[in-house]
């Protein structure tokens, strides 16, 4: 059949008009088309002779036919494994503006003005504004060439841009595999070469190795950014290690707050405190360290304590304290994984090495430590941020963390700096006692602000919400001291340039065992060296040297006190030897002791005065004191049941141990 005489239906001229077929039938039945009529199911129907239509419609026909022979007998082309979505929407932009260019020219008698009226309103940007955004602007030759591709179709990816499109980890380059090698080999180097100088060594060894064509630094740099942002976790693992990996890429676990409970769980650690305090051990200023346990619910710091190194009576005394504050004794302690943390005196359990399952096991406190070099886990590291922000910088003795945030007066020539501090601040260093004042002050600040946990309220009224309980604090108070070994001299104990004292020390001149805290030094506990509790000595204050002459009421109080004193342990001492010298003896040494210069009046003197040591010239059958009784028997014997009970008891008592305990 020849091209004259090709006769098409009128459904396959109406799809390629792009109109409906009764349209066809009435330009058949206005003489528009030369037809025929043909046989069809249900009655007749008609053919339209291709030559006497229009010449677009023939040239549409004759495409589509060369498409369809090329798609039945040449092989199958391989579709597009992956079309980007911008690709798509671009031909659905191409598409829409297809259409109503359509609508425009058909509008129009005048084809070539209406495209060029078209044209210069959708080029302004003006007309149809989002497909202008999308695709640009366009010839009137692009238009046709679109318009011939998609024909009578309405399948907008015959638009798609025909590039060639990669998928995610597919990057096109011109780099060959030698230059990837040698690029990659620079760039995932653990001592962290920058891109541009890892593109540089690159391009001199590729001109050592005889290259002659050499790319360029942009294609480098393409490549280069191209692997980062698609294998960012190999990246970082060359270049930064493990940590880096875990900190930058590796996901973060939530935790879920909601289900704790005030005092449930306490998050322990130590912070290297960035101002100076006065060591009180040394007098010379010193960076300290405070310890303190968070709870981790409401944000609240129960507890805390400042020690100028982490050790484990200062973690021992910001738990006593913790507890105290809290009320109740906490379920979990979520504490780091530091050496002083993990001492056996707070954690061992095993009775076979310790005999005591540790001070935490005893107080029903389950441990659980932190893994090592992992501060997220600890929401303590934020609080001691926080605070290191807010607080640490505001006092004067400030000296920064490291040399790189140290303040000016610090650095090397900073000679303005470093007199205008002295001149405003007189270089002051505060105590440990000023700076607990300081630290509270700031916590009644911290803790009125709302909850991390519960923004809807205070830390503080969600810390209040707690259940209490009873605390004995006399059971906590093995928990609360620093401990020292010291010897016992004749005025006491002698501590940070202080003496201590109390009268069950009078006559000891062993070594003892001291407990103490920095926070309140009043007072020191004093234990012997095999852990048994001796007393509580207090500290001596000094007297007025002209107490009598120039002191105050409290003054002449004070020293009538201690010369009272003193000769009642002299008393003690005269009653405990006299058993074992003759009474003569005995009233001569009273008499060497008496003081002959007495710097008080005779009235002073009475009040004083000795009371006189009566010995007895026959036994009586009536004691007026214990240890006259306890010499009787000693020296008579028991005789009766009664006797030597009484006499096994009075040995057990503190009037035995305080008169006749050997020394």
């Amino acid at each position: 059949m020849t091209e004259n005489e090709i006769y098409i239906s009128v459904n396959d001229l109406a799809e390629l008009k792009g109109v409906t077929s009764r349209a066809i039938r009435l330009s058949i039945s206005r003489g528009r088309y030369v037809a025929r009529e043909t046989e069809v199911h249900g009655g007749t129907s008609y053919e339209v002779l291709l030559s006497s239509t229009e010449k677009h419609v023939q040239q549409r026909y004759f495409e589509q036919e060369t498409n369809s022979a090329i798609e039945n007998h040449l092989p199958a082309t391989k579709e597009k494994d992956f079309i980007p979505q911008s690709a798509k929407e671009t031909a659905l932009a191409r598409m829409d503006l297809l259409k109503e260019w359509r609508k425009f020219r058909n509008s129009h008698h005048k084809k070539t003005s209406a495209d060029r009226a078209f044209l210069e309103s959708y080029n302004s940007g003006i007309l149809y504004e989002k497909i202008f955004l999308k695709i640009g602007s366009v010839s009137i030759g692009t238009l046709k060439r679109w318009n011939k591709i998609l024909g009578c179709s309405s399948d907008y990816t015959i638009l798609i841009p025909n590039y060639s499109y990669s998928k995610q980890h597919e990057f096109r380059t011109t780099l060959t595999e030698q230059e990837k090698n040698i690029f990659m080999k620079l760039i995932l180097h653990p001592n962290k070469f920058s891109v541009g100088k890892a593109i540089s060594i690159t391009k001199h060894v590729l001109k050592k190795q005889g290259q002659e064509y050499i790319p360029s630094t942009v294609t480098f740099r393409r490549f280069a950014k191209w692997f980062r942002d698609n294998n960012y976790d190999k990246w970082v693992l060359a270049r930064g290690g493990e940590s880096e990996l875990k900190n930058k890429v590796a996901p973060y676990i939530v935790r879920d707050v909601s289900v704790l409970n005030v005092s449930d769980v306490l998050v322990a650690d130590g912070h290297r405190l960035s101002f100076q305090i006065l060591n009180p051990f040394t007098g010379k200023p010193a960076r300290a360290v405070l310890l303190g346990f968070l709870d981790w619910k409401s944000g609240y710091l129960c507890g805390y304590d400042i020690m100028l190194e982490e050790d484990t009576q200062a973690i021992a005394s910001a738990l006593r304290n913790s507890i105290i504050n809290l009320k109740t004794i906490p379920k979990i302690v979520y504490q780091d994984n530091g050496r002083a943390f993990k001492a056996k005196y707070f954690c061992n359990t095993d009775f076979r090495e310790s005999g005591f399952s540790g001070l935490y096991g005893r107080l029903g406190i389950k441990v659980v430590f932190a893994k090592p070099y992992n501060a997220r886990a600890k929401v303590i590291e934020r609080f001691f941020l926080e605070f290191q922000e807010s607080f640490e910088k505001l006092v004067p003795s400030y000296t920064g963390s490291s040399i790189q945030n140290q303040p000016a007066r610090l650095k090397r020539n900073e000679k303005i700096h470093r007199e205008l501090h002295e001149k405003i601040h007189n270089n002051y260093v505060p105590t440990i006692q000023e700076v607990k004042q300081l630290v509270d002050s700031w916590l009644e600040f911290k803790h009125s602000q709302p909850c991390p946990n519960d923004r809807t309220r205070s830390i503080k009224e969600v810390f209040d919400s707690r259940e209490k309980q009873n605390i004995n604090i006399n059971e906590l108070d093995e928990l609360m001291m620093a401990h020292e070994v010291k010897t016992i001299h004749r005025n006491g104990i002698r501590f940070l340039n202080t003496d201590y004292y109390n009268d069950a020390l009078y006559g000891l001149r062993d070594r003892v065992i001291i407990r103490y805290s920095l926070f309140d030094l009043s007072y020191v506990k004093v234990y012997t060296a095999k852990g048994e509790y001796l007393c509580t000595a207090k500290r001596v204050e000094a007297t007025h040297p002209m107490a009598h002459h120039m002191g105050s009421v409290t003054d002449m109080q004070s020293f009538k006190q201690k010369i009272k004193k003193q000769k009642q342990l002299r008393n003690r001492t005269l009653r405990t030897i006299k058993k074992y010298i003759q009474k003569e003896d005995v009233k001569f040494i009273e008499s060497q002791m008496i003081e002959e210069n007495n710097p008080v009046n005779k009235a002073e003197n009475q009040i004083a005065k000795q009371e006189p040591i009566v010995f007895e010239e026959k036994l009586r059958s009536v004691f007026m004191n214990g240890y006259e009784k306890y010499e009787y028997l000693m020296r008579e014997g028991c005789t009766i049941p009664e006797e030597r009970k009484w006499l096994a008891e009075y040995m057990k008592s503190d009037e035995y141990k305080q008169i006749y305990e050997e020394i």
